[in-house]
């Protein structure tokens, strides 16, 4: 894609299930899938979640055979779309991770979990394409003193305006019900995709109000997002623990991806949208 993107946009995501115990084996099973639509702005086209696969090399369309499948080895997915080419290889893709109440994301540095920020209830980061990066989530509501080990496997990047990228990054939202599964031993993972326009669903969503929607748990969710969108991400949260050897520590974080740390910028309500207070938004000055 070489036109710019709109940022106002909202994220859809698919969720898959499977049980599997917590362990520190990287043994994952799934069990029953969701489609979630997480806001990103006042009014627009929208983000997306789901679980479905990338188009071929050749295209994108229905009727094609898919090598890939949210199923792949972690790496596979975002490894294809960089042999594909383009502007993807080194950029770092801005994205913001978000999850209920006071939960906190960590990303780490050479195999060590950065202390998350307090002044912040999200995370925001820029990723490589084609990587895979573990995160930690502490301070879960409900349950204090638990931690989590998802994996972020970012698959393509946006193109906004260039002033707008951080602006707009991906969003990650992890829900309490995803957490309370991962931590009751079940694998979930959302693919997050960037809508198409034409076929896009009629769900009123504001900018950060997730809507899930469940599909038959034999519906692969990567396959599902690349017929409504464009996937750019897939999210696992599972219950595996850090490895108690150092020498397994590269393959849990996968090889210690660089990323970079962004302050995240704020987004101005649109003219004429209802603000928290009840008010509209003044239109801009000519």
């Amino acid at each position: 894609m070489t036109d710019h993107e709109s940022p106002q946009r909202q994220a859809e995501s698919m969720r898959a299930r499977r049980s599997g115990p917590r362990s520190r084996t990287g043994g994952m099973f799934w069990v029953g899938l969701a489609l979630t639509f997480i806001g990103m702005s006042q009014a627009g086209s929208a983000w997306c979640q789901v679980g479905g696969g990338l188009p071929s090399p050749g295209g994108a369309g229905g009727g094609i055979h898919r090598i890939l499948s949210v199923d792949s080895p972690p790496g596979d997915i975002g490894g294809a779309r960089l042999q594909r080419g383009g502007a993807v290889a080194g950029y770092f893709q801005p994205v913001s991770f978000r999850g209920p109440g006071e939960t906190a994301f960590a990303l780490a540095v050479d195999g060590v979990f950065q202390p998350p920020n307090d002044s912040q209830q999200s995370l925001h980061a820029g990723l490589l394409i084609g990587a895979v990066y573990r995160f930690r989530v502490t301070s879960i509501p409900g349950f204090e003193g638990e931690e989590l080990f998802p994996t972020l496997e970012v698959i393509d990047r946006t193109y906004p305006p260039h002033h707008l990228a951080v602006r707009y990054p991906i969003p990650i939202e992890l829900d309490l019900d995803d957490l309370r599964d991962a931590l009751s031993g079940l694998m979930v993972t959302r693919v997050i995709y960037l809508e198409d326009r034409a076929g896009a669903l009629a769900f009123d969503a504001g900018p950060d109000s997730p809507i899930t929607l469940d599909v038959p748990a034999y519906q692969d969710p990567l396959h599902t997002a690349d017929t409504l969108g464009r996937p750019v991400a897939i999210l696992r949260i599972g219950s595996v623990l850090p490895p108690s050897h150092e020498s397994l520590l590269p393959q849990f974080f996968f090889g210690y991806p660089a990323w970079v740390s962004i302050q995240p910028e704020a987004v101005e309500p649109a003219p004429g949208a209802p603000l928290p207070e009840g008010r509209s938004a003044a239109p801009a000055a000519p």
